[in-house]
């Protein structure tokens, strides 16, 4: 006898997580390309107000994966699901944007003599590394939620919703910090 565990996932499952992996793999690709390899070009006045909106976005998917979690606890299984949708929906647009944004201006360095840099670049290293691991996590589990896998939507959840919210939170600190210290 076989447990759920020790089955073998069904096709669907399977082309799922070659695809969560195709797709994991060439967001951070293009992300390190945009950061890391690229020039940046075009007029990064233009899209100054994009850092604010970005922040503002990880905020309100902080907060709907707050109330989402309140929400399954107390049973309300619509308003939960409506709430980690709309948690999904505000981190979609934030990397639209943090991507379109960061493809104009470049990166935003840290002042070197503030003294508050290896407190920055400790919370900025763990929210870009959690966020790296959080993308397929998110994905996997909304896809066994959506799939009716709800023992195993609930064993990922528990994982992917403190990580996905850690890396909501960081990113509203990593902005204000960054605005308190550049200006």
């Amino acid at each position: 006898m076989t447990t759920d565990a020790t089955k073998s996932p069904p096709l669907s499952d399977r082309a799922f997580l070659l695809a969560n992996a195709v797709v994991s793999a060439v967001a951070v690709a293009v992300l390190g390309w945009i950061l890391v390899l690229r020039e940046p070009g075009g007029d990064a006045g233009a899209l100054a107000f994009m850092p604010a909106v970005n922040a503002t976005l990880n905020g309100l998917s902080a907060s709907c994966l707050v109330a989402g979690w309140l929400a399954v606890r107390s049973r309300r299984l619509a308003l939960h699901r409506a709430l980690m949708l709309a948690a999904f929906g505000c981190s979609a647009v934030f990397l639209v944007g943090y991507l379109t944004y960061h493809f104009v201006h470049g990166d935003t360095r840290f002042p070197e003599e503030n003294p508050l840099r290896g407190l920055y670049l400790g919370v900025l290293g763990s929210h870009v590394v959690l966020s790296i691991a959080a993308l397929p996590m998110i994905l996997t589990t909304f896809w066994f939620s959506l799939t009716g896998q709800i023992a195993r939507h609930r064993r990922i959840a528990r994982w992917t919703l403190p990580i996905w919210l850690y890396v909501s939170v960081t990113g509203v600190v990593v902005f204000l910090m960054l605005r308190a210290a550049v200006g």
